[in-house]
């Protein structure tokens, strides 16, 4: 729901990511072919360290320790006030700069990030929490299970002095083994070795649910390869400012990695022709994200060896460990047979370019302070406009949510997650589940049939709120306090070898797609499921301390939110029990495609920067998320409080004070390079345009604040959107 960051993974499906990208090491990336995680509110300065609780002298060394959260060290949350209103604007005219112009005008984006807003602020506040975690368990030399991973984690990144003495050490013997491979057999082979250990430069590879048997995984392999977040970057003119500024990136991590300066200037201009061919047949993330079935392709083993004979797919599962399947999902076929191309006729040399370019690359902010620098200057200044690096610690807590974020859930919320909370949600989302379904039954535009159809997926919807019943098993994972990089590894070729372990199994319907601490939510088609992590359940979302007006309007219509993604352009594909399935008439199809196009006409004509527009193909999928999640929240709301007197707090009428928490949802300052970026990749429009354009759609705005026709936020007629 929120703005995801395009990611540097290798899966061109956006995975549930903070606002600004954190850089992995790449690997094979998980599939999650949900729009669960395409269609995942994301939220994602410096601040004091916390000081780590005195330790009890009186304790045996070998004690346990009891986790503790000192909440006064913690950042406060973004609630609506009535002194934010702008009241020298009109709601109906300036609905943004009526409830959020003020504070976009005093809150600046922070120097470590790219993006500032009510997302950002509880972001920072989980951020806050995790460290008294990560502190105390690093400080725990004892620790055992979940504790002693986050501990050594935690320990090993924040020791810079021994980072920088160890330099590019830990990855050298990868280099020299990149530097030995002169035949297309070998570099073959080298892919397979190195993706067995949860390192793959070239495409995604893991389990996902069947498309059509969605009870149980197969293997799916996807697209990769390319260093910049979508493949216009490499065939667009006006994006060779951005592919140019890659090009010298390039050449400075290879030099920084001990090839010469000219070679390395070589050297880059090698994987950039190497990373242009590949653009040329990768799909763009509009067709990506407007296309779920790109994803399935059912291909057998033969098919697949014919189809890639210089890198038989055969070969590949046997070198993972996977037995041999009757079937995989070979996505973007033509992409696999350009790899397959590639291996005979690019010569070695620029192969060793290219794997020595991103074997660095990937590892660089695992590395000394010159590699990370480089890193930050380029992925994150550069492309993404942010001014500052982040402070150490941040980045080490950005890579245990990415290594082993469920390990860090499952402290988190033993401090952090009230259980009334989780009451109060199971309340809300069934109060919005029985307005979705009265939205459902009303439907003027659809046809019994579908309609039944509709609900019978309705009434096969499972929530999942705050945290997994069932937590992770992390036995296996071997980490330590010797190296950063050497724990980064390890959980990179650990969460890869237990990803794969699913292939050929049934699902297992308790695992979560996100950690507890992400300010998040999705919705996932192939379980139909809506997920609700602990960390968003805070202000402006949740507060059990406001009326209800407040809540619904804020994570009320997050619920309606991933609910409805369920019958967006792409949930709607998939039927009640997950699989893809058409259970649309086709009069129902057309229907339905002839408002989704009037929503795609009304984006487009929003302008996010001069001369650049808001993609509405590219975003359809959240704006009817947004459309259709604001709509039932609203009935819902109404519902609740039906027969009881409206307190007019603050002056505000409860309708009025439902919608100006959904703005005050979508504050939010972009630095220019961020917004060009999001505008390119993202399927969330920027936040601005999603204040606006659900309720612009609603007569139920419209009466709240009075607007007439003709105003901004008054929408009539055939550019009225109704949807769910």
């Amino acid at each position: 729901m929120s703005p995801n960051a395009p990611s540097r993974g290798l899966s061109q499906l956006p995975y549930a990511c903070r606002p600004e990208p954190f850089v992995s090491l790449n690997k094979p990336q998980v599939l999650v072919l949900s729009l669960a995680v395409a269609a995942a509110l994301t939220a994602c300065g410096k601040k004091d360290e916390a000081a780590t609780p005195a330790a009890d002298a009186a304790k045996p060394a070998d004690a346990p320790v009891a986790y503790t959260l000192d909440e006064s060290k913690l950042p406060g949350v973004n609630r609506f006030t009535v002194a934010d209103l702008d009241t020298s604007k009109n709601a109906c005219e300036d609905f943004g700069g009526y409830v959020n112009g003020k504070w976009l005008a005093a809150n600046a984006i922070p120097g470590d990030r790219t993006s500032w807003g009510a997302f950002e602020m509880l972001d920072e506040r989980s951020t806050a929490v995790q460290r008294q975690l990560a502190e105390q368990a690093g400080a725990d030399k004892n620790a055992k299970g979940v504790e002693k991973i986050v501990g050594d984690f935690w320990a090993t990144g924040m020791d810079a002095a021994k980072i920088n003495e160890q330099g590019i050490k830990p990855i050298q013997g990868k280099l020299d083994a990149i530097a030995a491979l002169d035949t297309p057999e070998k570099i073959a082979d080298y892919i397979r070795t190195s993706a067995a250990k949860g390192e793959n430069y070239l495409f995604g590879f893991g389990a996902e649910a069947d498309f059509k048997d969605s009870k149980n995984n197969i293997a799916y392999a996807s697209q990769g390869g390319l260093g910049l977040p979508d493949k216009e970057y490499y065939t667009k003119p006006e994006n060779k400012e951005k592919l140019d500024a890659y090009q010298a990136h390039i050449a400075k991590v290879l030099e920084l990695s001990g090839v010469p300066a000219a070679d390395a200037a070589k050297q880059a201009q090698d994987v950039i022709a190497f990373e242009t061919r590949l653009a040329k047949v990768s799909k763009s993330s509009e067709e990506l994200s407007r296309d779920v079935s790109l994803y399935y392709n059912p291909v057998s083993l033969a098919d697949a060896d014919k189809l890639a004979p210089n890198f038989p797919w055969t070969k590949f599962f046997d070198s993972q460990g996977v037995a041999q399947p009757k079937m995989f999902s070979l996505s973007v076929p033509a992409f696999h047979a350009e790899v397959s191309k590639m291996l005979a006729d690019v010569p070695a040399q620029q192969w060793q370019s290219y794997l020595r370019f991103h074997t660095v690359d990937s590892a660089s902010p695992f590395l000394s302070d010159n590699f990370v620098q480089e890193n930050f200057n380029f992925y994150n200044k550069t492309l993404r406009g942010q001014a500052e690096l982040k402070e150490r610690g941040k980045r080490v807590l950005d890579t245990i949510e990415n290594e082993a974020g469920e390990a860090m859930g499952q402290m988190y919320v033993k401090v952090a997650f009230p259980a009334e909370s989780k009451a109060r949600m199971e309340e809300l989302v069934k109060n919005l589940s029985a307005s979705l379904k009265t939205r459902i039954e009303g439907l003027a535009w659809m046809s019994d049939e579908t309609k039944k159809k509709a609900e019978e997926k309705w009434a096969a919807f499972t929530p999942k709120i705050g945290y997994p019943d069932k937590w992770r098993d992390w036995t296996g994972l071997e980490t330590s306090r010797d190296s950063y990089i050497g724990n980064v590894l390890a959980a990179n070729e650990f969460n890869y070898k237990w990803n794969l372990s699913k292939i050929g199994k049934p699902v297992d319907r308790t695992e979560w797609g996100m950690p507890p601490q992400m300010v998040n939510a999705y919705y996932n088609p192939l379980q139909n499921e809506i997920v609700f992590p602990a960390a968003i359940l805070q202000p402006p979302f949740f507060d059990p301390n406001a009326d209800d007006a407040t809540n619904y309007g804020g994570i009320g219509a997050v619920i309606g939110h991933e609910m409805t993604h369920g019958y967006d352009d792409q949930g709607s594909r998939f039927g009640a029990s997950g699989n893809f399935e058409n259970w649309w008439t086709d009069a129902d199809a057309k229907g339905f495609t002839g408002r989704t196009d009037k929503l795609v006409q009304q984006f487009n004509g929003y302008e996010a920067a001069p001369g650049a527009h808001v993609n509405g193909k590219l975003t359809l999928g959240e704006n009817i998320a947004d459309l259709g999640g604001l709509a039932t929240a609203y009935d819902a709301m109404k519902k609740a409080t039906e027969g009881k007197e409206d307190p007019k707090t603050d002056g505000l009428t409860r309708d009025q004070r439902f919608f100006l928490n959904w703005g005050t949802v979508w504050r939010r300052n972009f630095k220019p390079e961020e917004l060009q970026v999001r505008l390119k990749t993202d399927p969330h429009a920027p936040a601005n345009f999603r204040a606006i354009g659900a309720p612009s759609n609603l007569p139920a705005f419209a009466a709240a604040f009075e607007c007439k026709p003709g105003q901004p936020m008054v929408r009539e007629g055939d550019k009225q959107v109704v949807i769910w």
